[in-house]
This record gives C-alpha cells, sequence and structure tokens, in this order.
C-alpha cells in the first residue's frame, strides 16, 4: 500500500480554484483507492510520496528531511508571471516572494502542471523537464451535474433573476486578471441580459486594484448582479440556474470553473488565450475582446441551433475531462513513483 500525503492550506481561503483542485484529487482518492492508498492529510508521518499543494513556509522545510518525506511532488498551480494582476504586493516583497515561489518548485522531485503550456516555463526556471507531468484538472459527476427546470427556478429566485431572464454567469476571485473589468463592460452594452458574478476578494485590499473593483462591486450596473463567494455545495445550482458561462480572463492555468460548468452542460464562452488551445480547443466560445464577447452573447441568445451546437461541445469537453479517466491517471502516476522509489 501507498502511504501518500498530503500537504495543503488551500481551503483556508474561500473562493480558489486550487481549493476545489485539491477537494477533487482528495475525493477521489478516498472514494477509489482506499485498499490501494493509505493517504494522511497535513501529517509529517514517514511517507512514500508527500504532494505538495500549496507552497507554505513550514511545508518548505519539511523538504529538507528527504528520508521521511519520501518522493516530494510539487503541484503548479501559478507562477510568477501568472500572478501579476492578481496580487499588489510592494516591489521587495514581490521579488522575495517569486524567488522563493522557484525555490520551492526546484525542491520538489517530481512537478504536475495542469497546463502543458506551463513545462516551457518551467524549463525556463531551470527545471529539468523530464521531471514535469502534465495531469490536468477534473470534476465529479456526484458534484457538478445537469438540475431540473423546477431546480434551475429555486436556484433563480434565491438570487432575485426572474426565470425567463437570459443569464451569464461568470466565477473567480474578483481580479483585473479575470477580466471583470470587461465582463462589466460588456454587460453595459446588453442591458436585456443578466449577468451574475460569483466570486469576491478572497485575498482582501491586497487584490490588484482593490479600490476601483470594490467600487464596482458595491454598485454595478442594474443587470450585473455581484453575490459574492459562494459555497462549493451550493455551486452546482449556481452555475445551472445561468445559460452561459462567460470568463473573459487574461491569463489563467486551467480554472475548474470551467470544468464546471462543463460538467453543468452550461455553454462556455472564453478569451481566445494561447493556453487555453491544447487544453480545450473545441469545447467553447472563443473571442478576442469585448465585441466579440456581445456578439457572441446576442448569438447564443438568439440562435438556438448554435446554443444547442455550443452546448453539446461543452458536454464533449466535460466527457474528456472525466473523473473516470483522470483516476486512472493519477493512480499510475503515483503507482509509478512507488515503484521507481
Amino acid at each position: 500500500m501507498i502511504k501518500l500525503t498530503m500537504l495543503s492550506s488551500a481551503e483556508k481561503v474561500k473562493g480558489q480554484g486550487v481549493a476545489s483542485a485539491y477537494r477533487e484529487l482528495v475525493n477521489l482518492l478516498e472514494e477509489r483507492y482506499t485498499n490501494e492508498i493509505d493517504m494522511q492529510i497535513n501529517s509529517f508521518r514517514e511517507s512514500d510520496i508527500t504532494h505538495y499543494h500549496t507552497v507554505d513556509f513550514r511545508f518548505f522545510l519539511s523538504t529538507f528531511f528527504k528520508k521521511k518525506r519520501g518522493v516530494c511532488v510539487g503541484y503548479v498551480h501559478f507562477l510568477p508571471e501568472t500572478m501579476e494582476g492578481s496580487l499588489k504586493l510592494p516591489w521587495i516583497a514581490r521579488v522575495v516572494f517569486y524567488k522563493y515561489l522557484i525555490s520551492f518548485y526546484k525542491r520538489m522531485d517530481e512537478i504536475v502542471v495542469v497546463n502543458p503550456s506551463f513545462i516551457p516555463k518551467l524549463t525556463a526556471y531551470n527545471i529539468p523537464e523530464e521531471k514535469i507531468h502534465y495531469i490536468p484538472n477534473f470534476v465529479s459527476k456526484k458534484t457538478f451535474f445537469p438540475i431540473s427546470q423546477a431546480e434551475k427556478n429555486v436556484a433563480r429566485e434565491k438570487y432575485g433573476i426572474t426565470e425567463d431572464k437570459f443569464t451569464v454567469i461568470g466565477i473567480g476571485q474578483v481580479q483585473h486578471r479575470k477580466g471583470v473589468l470587461d465582463f462589466i463592460e460588456v454587460a453595459k452594452q446588453l442591458p436585456e441580459v443578466q449577468f451574475v458574478w460569483a466570486g469576491g476578494f478572497s485575498f482582501g485590499k491586497i487584490t490588484s486594484g482593490y479600490e476601483e473593483l470594490k467600487r464596482i462591486y458595491d454598485n454595478p450596473p442594474d443587470n450585473v448582479k455581484f453575490i459574492g463567494i459562494v459555497d462549493r455545495s451550493e455551486m452546482n445550482a449556481c452555475i445551472n440556474m445561468a445559460d452561459i458561462f462567460f470568463m473573459p480572463s487574461y491569463n489563467e492555468l486551467f480554472p475548474m470553473a470551467i470544468l464546471e460548468a462543463m460538467s453543468s452542460n452550461v455553454p462556455v464562452l472564453l478569451r481566445n488565450l494561447d493556453l487555453y488551445e491544447e487544453i480545450l480547443d473545441g469545447y467553447y466560445v472563443k473571442e478576442a475582446d469585448n465585441q466579440g464577447f456581445i456578439q457572441a452573447i446576442q448569438r447564443l441568445k438568439t440562435d438556438g441551433n448554435y446554443y444547442n451546437e455550443m452546448l453539446e461541445k461543452a458536454k464533449k469537453g466535460a466527457a474528456y475531462y472525466s473523473e473516470d479517466r483522470l483516476a486512472e491517471i493519477w493512480y499510475s502516476f503515483y503507482q509509478g513513483l512507488y515503484t521507481k522509489e
């Protein structure tokens, strides 16, 4: 039996995708591999494999006790360049943290990335490519799934949205990087459409652009609702009440919210970022700017055939990134490390 230790503080901060990815993996291993994997959370026992989900300093220190840690696996959810536009840090703090982050990754025996576009970026930091493995995110169909129209109506009533209102939802922390300002500008041009943003300021006032975004958050346009950080147990109904999932982010890795929307059978509209091409191409509507977003939403609203076409593509995306497929990939990965050790 593999002795696997998970080290993570992701769930201490609500409303971030890192916590969702961590929880999905832990749940999967607990449900499917209890006879093959002896898993403990945030324990510093002697292990065959230690999987680092967050970059806490105490976790960094633990890497110097190599015999107890076994194979150290780092889960890369962000790099210095992907944090620009997320947090507002003094320049010296930013420099120190970025150096620490790369030092943390270099302490790992193996690295897991959720997007293959990160492999060349990590090698540019002199991390050997043979140590880097691509394993995408996934969501469980037990957590995110389509619900009945009656259940959708209940969710809409909770948030003050009429049953017949065409509704667009965005999910994520309220940050410049997430394209929240573009979300608002698109909403202003489509007053007949209801826009909803689920998410808040998970990192408070150190969020990049906090003052500007907080003013909009507190006084949004009439057709925009900021509903704050939604508990994960309620997020499925929240996504299902929408007709479209819209995320105009400028920089991402592999957002859990996209998979959650696909798994809930909701068409997805995204900015045409290069990093989406390899992992999501063919599963979503892509546009380059606000005018494109506006036209895409109008077409999805008025063209039933096109809407159904994009709905089917979202379903295919959900099937490809299914829990069943990723369960086998993760178990094979851990088993390979265990036997190699």
